[in-house]
């Protein structure tokens, strides 16, 4: 089966465009951020319609309970009361 592009939500900051991008070419999702932004920036703002455009394109992945490369693993913080 050919490995498809999806949005992973577990992870994610905005949409989950850079953890699907860094699940999908096996990099640390840090990585794929730092290199998104500095594409933003260098692009004047074309990369951020790129990824516009990936958020309406890109299909959600099923949940498949594992969290993507670069991603915390296990439950976070807890909550303060």
């Amino acid at each position: 089966m050919a490995k498809r592009f999806t949005r992973i939500e577990s992870g994610k900051k905005i949409a989950g465009v850079c953890t699907g991008l860094a699940d999908y070419f096996n990099l640390d999702v840090t990585l794929v951020r730092v290199l998104f932004v500095v594409l933003v920036l260098a692009s004047v703002g074309s990369a951020a319609l790129a990824y516009v455009i990936l958020w309406a394109v890109a299909p959600r992945a099923a949940h498949s309970g594992a969290a993507p490369s670069g991603a915390p693993h296990g439950p976070g913080p807890e909550p303060r009361s």
